[in-house]
């Protein structure tokens, strides 16, 4: 595609997108619902021919050599379309926000001023693997009255096109435009460098991938950007806590699966409860495969214990990293105070955990962690718009403007003040 081809290319997507966002913003809530609903059914009745177009997706990566976490994330497994489905039926089942008032108060001079939910316009959302974004973004940009362009990952190419023929099918029985969702059709970087500097059409962008993919956004961009760099998580075991339950959230964190950005890839351990609590984690970690990245104090109570191939000195970088991996880094630290200095230093602001049976100190972990979700007595693993009842996610944001945590539907409207009257002038 050439330089004035791709800018074409790129600028139709934008025109259309705009057009359709005002027809989205004036839908009614069960005409969004329908689409939704019908959205959900598609995607149960093509789980074959769905499933083969992955399939290609999946043989051509794995000939690319991607590697094997990433090859997870691109699988569409009849699980994970039933979960985008749920996410549809769900999303259909809550209140509509848009049009919602907020906060109207009487004023001295006579008029009542409140906050209306709106529509963002159009947003742009560039991501990597995880085809199931397609319709996670899709799904929300329906409910929220927006529309939006997609750009997917070159690895799930023939995924993402299945994916979006059938929203866009939904949305065209349901009466709505179906350029309410574009996928862009080509993996022509060129198309992003476009997409991200179109104010005129694009109202925020959402790069969902690695590092380098958000970096190279967030830096290029000339429209503002929802996103996360890192999930650089973390567990803090502490004094007093439950052992038991503390295993099991530690456990869970860290192994249910490695490659999401909700994974811990750092655990905090109190010095009083580490005899009785880190021997036993370090045992399930081993028996998993999990390799331990220790401070002085965690190798020397470990010693011998767990195999040496799977116990190593932690370096500085170790406590700022997100693995991705079966690999975890492990410090013993003196309390909820240390626990807290070392997550707000290292941590990627995402999502911390704390266990615990102090309820003092389980308040004090939540006011001063400075992350977008911050959990107490449960695993990190739950930061994550479905299990938070958003309906799916658009995101993770891990910035404080202008939405934080999971992005659902809230995240993708904006208030406009509403102003009523009675004839009042201002003197």
């Amino acid at each position: 595609m050439t330089a004035l081809n791709t800018a074409e290319y790129t600028q139709g997507l934008g025109v259309r997108a705009r057009a359709a966002s005002s027809a989205m913003a004036r839908a009614s809530t069960a005409v969004k619902n329908r689409a939704l609903r019908t959205l959900a059914g598609l995607l149960r009745s093509q789980l074959a021919p769905l499933q083969a177009e992955n399939a290609k997706d999946l043989a051509r990566a794995a000939a690319n050599g991607l590697a094997a976490p990433m090859l997870d994330r691109l699988k569409l497994s009849a699980q994970a379309i039933e979960t985008v489905a749920q996410g549809c039926e769900q999303l259909a089942a809550m209140p509509d926000v848009i049009g919602e008032i907020i906060g109207m108060k009487q004023q001295p001079s006579g008029i009542r001023v409140g906050q209306m939910r709106v529509p963002i316009g159009v947003f742009g959302m560039i991501f990597e693997s995880r085809p199931n974004v397609t319709i996670e973004a899709a799904s929300l940009s329906i409910k929220s009255g927006n529309a939006c362009i997609l750009r997917g990952g070159s690895e799930a190419i023939d995924s993402n096109k299945a994916l979006a023929l059938l929203v866009q099918q939904a949305l065209a029985e349901s009466g709505l435009p179906a350029d309410a969702v574009q996928l862009v059709q080509t993996t022509d970087r060129a198309v992003v460098d476009q997409l991200i500097t179109m104010p005129q059409y694009v109202d925020v962008i959402i790069p969902r991938g690695g590092k380098g993919l958000i970096e190279r956004i967030s830096r290029s961009a000339q429209v503002p950007v929802i996103k996360h760099l890192d999930g650089n998580c973390h567990v803090y075991v502490d004094d007093p806590c439950d052992i038991e339950m503390a295993l099991k959230v530690a456990d869970n964190a860290k192994t249910s699966k490695y490659s999401p950005c909700n994974a811990a890839e750092g655990l905090l351990v109190a010095r009083a409860v580490a005899a009785a609590f880190l021997p036993r984690i370090a045992a399930i970690y081993a028996a998993k495969g999990v390799e331990m990245r220790c401070d002085e104090a965690a190798l020397a109570l470990l010693g011998a214990s767990v195999p040496a191939a799977l116990l190593k000195p932690a370096s500085e970088q170790d406590w700022y990293e997100e693995y991705l991996a079966p690999i975890i880094s492990v410090k013993l630290v003196s309390g909820v105070d240390e626990a807290i200095a070392h997550i707000n230093r290292y941590s990627s602001h995402h999502t911390d955990a704390i266990v615990t049976s102090d309820h003092m100190h389980a308040q004090t972990f939540l006011r001063e962690v400075d992350s977008a979700s911050v959990m107490v007595n449960t695993s990190t693993r739950f930061a994550d718009g479905f299990e938070y009842g958003l309906g799916a996610e658009i995101g993770i944001s891990t910035d404080k403007f202008h939405a934080r945590g999971p992005v659902g539907i809230e995240g993708l409207t904006s208030l406009k003040y509403v102003v009523l009257g009675n004839g009042e002038v201002r003197s």
